[in-house]
């Protein structure tokens, strides 16, 4: 038997080694290469491991006893007992798939580790990480003489409209922008309740269902310390869903932080709305609704960008604090004006030198940001979380794509099954008004995810 662990490639492109492991009758042996041969009165095992680290070393061990553990009833207890030991891993008195997957993915983690702690000594040795600031843009008077036309010219002299205008631009050539107070305090302490209360529903729920999982974590449910929670937008949120069913009676009685929220940035007036409908038109589609939540211990992120590149922004994201982010509460770090084909060419070069040069001569804002502020940012734009070592961080996470980019981007947002590819930022914004004007207390009802 030839089993191969060939190293995944991670989102971020990162290649891992590769274990060949053979297992073959005693009757037609083959020579091993670095390791011991492992002998039975039945079977011979020999491994090939290349470029291995030791972690994985020990889980091509456990692959082995999986496929031939009768053989060993001695060496998989004592192996069982030291990884148990060392890894806290299961108690289970047999090793399971689980637990050499697990190792595999510590290794990675690992690896990722030691990358994103080498980019954090390039990015700050010419200097002090500077604050991502909000620029000072003011909105653009009419011109002397207009305003008097049709009501789409009336809008287009409205002033947030006008500064929307200006913060596109900025977002354009910088790669991203930070709105302050897009949500008020109030909004944001009752969202973070909220979205801590669905974290704890859906540890339940995933805990006594592990298929479940897909419903409610998105890209980062298995990082240390850190989740993407996928959002419904109904009114109670997960509590609404009963037996599979959704009971939207009991729905009615549940505060919807959700929908306040949205409607602040989103609504008729809303701090984002006008900027969104610059970037994406009303027939942006939403593509991402989560929180990402960190906690103490969560690991420095690599830099990389959301997706691949593409010469048009497919994607604007938004990252919303629920509290205030503090420098030790791992705040993203931004590279300006690194979305653009020849960053992305370097980057990508497989050239390490180059690569780190980038990083060097890179603008790295560090977004330590207020309750209620928000940044915007192009998803081409390198970036990436830092470690957290102070206290849980909340962000409210929404994106809408580019209608102008058909086809895949490369990047599966963080959004439960239901919604993907079922709304637009038009569709949003007239929901919200049947919410806010209209009375309307689901407004998103017909969007069951």
């Amino acid at each position: 038997m030839l089993f191969r662990a060939d190293g995944p490639r991670n989102k971020h492109h990162l290649d891992l080694p590769s274990i060949v492991l053979t297992t073959h009758r005693k009757e037609s042996p083959q020579s091993s290469v670095s390791v011991p041969k492992i002998r039975s009165r039945h079977t011979m095992v020999s491994l090939r491991i290349f470029s291995c680290t030791p972690a994985m070393a020990a889980t091509a061990y456990l692959l082995v006893f999986l496929r031939v553990g009768s053989a060993f009833p001695v060496i998989k207890r004592s192996h069982h007992q030291l990884i148990q030991k060392n890894n806290k891993l299961s108690t289970s008195p047999l090793f399971s798939s689980v637990s050499a997957q697990d190792l595999l993915y510590q290794d990675q983690q690992d690896a990722m580790l030691r990358r994103a702690l080498r980019e954090q000594e390039l990015l700050s040795q010419n200097n002090k990480m500077k604050e991502l600031l909000a620029p000072k843009l003011k909105a653009k008077p009419p011109k002397s003489g207009t305003g008097f036309g049709n009501a789409a010219s009336n809008k287009a002299y409205d002033p947030a409209v006008q500064m929307a205008t200006e913060q596109a631009k900025v977002v354009r050539k910088e790669g991203v922008i930070r709105i302050d107070s897009a949500i008020s305090d109030e909004t944001a302490d009752n969202l973070r309740g909220h979205i801590l209360e669905q974290q704890q529903i859906a540890a339940i729920e995933t805990d006594r269902d592990v298929s479940s999982s897909r419903m409610y974590y998105g890209v980062e449910n298995r990082r240390k310390s850190r989740c993407d929670l996928q959002l419904s937008l109904l009114r109670g949120g997960f509590s609404a869903y009963l037996d599979n069913e959704i009971d939207f009676e009991l729905s009615y009685k549940k505060p919807f932080t959700v929908a306040d929220a949205l409607q602040e940035m989103l609504g008729k007036d809303g701090s984002l709305r006008h900027l969104y409908e610059n970037l994406v038109t009303p027939n942006g589609e939403l593509y991402e609704l989560a929180a990402v939540i960190t906690d103490p211990g969560s690991n420095r992120q690599m830099v990389h960008p959301d997706l691949p590149y593409n010469s048009k922004a497919p994607l604007y994201v938004i990252f919303l604090a629920l509290q205030d982010v503090t420098e030790n509460m791992g705040p993203t770090s931004f590279l300006l004006r690194t979305h653009t084909s020849k960053a992305n060419v370097v980057f990508n070069s497989g050239d390490a030198d180059e690569k780190e040069q980038l990083l060097l001569k890179s603008d790295c804002r560090l977004s330590t940001l207020k309750k209620g502020d928000a940044v915007l940012f192009d998803a081409r734009l390198l970036h990436c979380g830092n470690a957290n070592d102070e206290a849980t961080r909340v962000l409210f996470n929404f994106s809408f794509r580019n209608p102008e980019v058909k086809g895949s981007l490369g990047y599966k947002g963080s959004i439960r099954p239901g919604y993907e590819g079922a709304m637009t930022l038009g569709d949003m914004t007239n929901a919200l008004n049947a919410y806010h004007v209209g009375g309307d207390e689901n407004p998103f009802a017909n969007y069951v995810a």
